[in-house]
């Protein structure tokens, strides 16, 4: 069946609309982010995210129907990110997809943010094949997922502390950079020695695909307290080729270990070079296809909500006016369709 989904992303610090045909693709999307409004406090303020998000989604919304050539009445159903997130700005996202859902009388359906993140690739002209294992790595989370269909999740691996993410814009932080840190702290370490300073690989050897960041995050603490920053690009480069190299590492373990020729990554982590150029070399020479998402993809955005949410709607048999964010949402819980 055929439908015209309107996809709302408002977890964090991002207001993403977007407009997808289950039978012609994306047809438009849009986005804000509020990167410049929170960069003033060095990380995002709940509050603030929360009041911009009820400002520009409505005009958001406006536009893409307006670039995608249809109005209101062409929708069949709405997404909306449910959870994880913070929860302000998910009541934002929330609220407005069940209230025009509503006047509309058509299906809403709420979306798990890493299940829009996993299945991005897919939108892409070259989408893999089920079944596939994702490496989620953002801010918020970082997790080796073996993929069999759509809600069909087995979680193979998590960090046990910080996120990937995380640890990118704390070390960012350390080296006097800007927010977000993870795009500032990859350019910088273009130009560094990444052999100059030795840092740790957390859980290299564990024998098992969980994570761990804050050792290596503490470590790179002490390096720049003993050196200062003006060794910054070199400290940038060694911290950016630790984390890397385990998130390769423990990829392809995955990978191996399920025997899936398939790995999709997803999340803002995504975007980094050093990571795309290094897993793509390494997975080749084992016979292993990488999946990225569109750059424009990596981070928050409502055309992987709008997708997500085609795929579940397609298969729901009702839609009730209750709605209920869930800040902490695990995505193996997730039903399959």
């Amino acid at each position: 069946m055929n439908m015209l989904v309107l996809g709302v992303e408002s977890s964090c610090d991002e207001t993403g609309v977007a407009l997808y045909d289950s039978a012609h693709g994306l047809l438009a999307h849009a986005l804000y982010s509020q990167i410049a409004m929170h960069n003033e406090y060095g990380g995002v303020v709940p509050e603030l995210a929360s009041r911009d998000h009820i400002r520009r989604v409505l005009p958001l919304t406006r536009q893409v129907l307006a670039e995608g050539g249809r109005t209101l009445a062409d929708l069949d159903g709405i997404a909306y990110t449910q959870g994880p997130g913070l929860a302000g700005a998910l009541l934002v996202g929330a609220g407005m997809a069940r209230a025009l859902a509503f006047a509309l009388d058509i299906p809403a359906v709420g979306v798990h943010h890493l299940e829009g993140h996993m299945l991005s690739p897919l939108i892409s002209d070259t989408p893999p094949e089920f079944p596939f294992v994702a490496l989620l790595v953002s801010g918020g989370h970082t997790q080796l997922m073996l993929v069999s269909g759509v809600g069909r999740y087995t979680l193979l691996g998590e960090t046990l502390d910080d996120a990937a993410g995380e640890a990118f814009d704390k070390t960012a932080q350390l080296l006097g950079l800007g927010y977000p840190g993870g795009p500032a702290l990859s350019r910088l370490a273009a130009s560094g020695d990444a052999g100059r300073f030795s840092l740790p690989r957390p859980m290299l050897n564990s024998g098992d695909f969980d994570f761990s960041f804050s050792g290596l995050k503490t470590a790179v603490l002490t390096l720049v307290r003993r050196q200062g920053q003006e060794q910054a690009a070199d400290i940038a480069a060694a911290f950016q080729a630790a984390a890397v190299e385990v998130l390769v590492s423990k990829s392809l373990a995955a990978c191996a270990h399920s025997g899936a020729t398939r790995l999709v990554v997803a999340g803002g982590v995504g975007a980094n070079t050093h990571l795309r150029e290094r897993l793509t070399r390494e997975a080749a020479a084992r016979g292993v296809a990488v999946f990225y998402p569109r750059l424009e993809f990596c981070t928050d955005n409502g055309a992987m909500i709008a997708f997500a949410g085609a795929q579940r709607l397609a298969h729901a048999s009702s839609s009730d006016l209750t709605f209920a964010v869930k800040p902490r949402w695990e995505l193996a819980t997730l039903d399959a369709v």
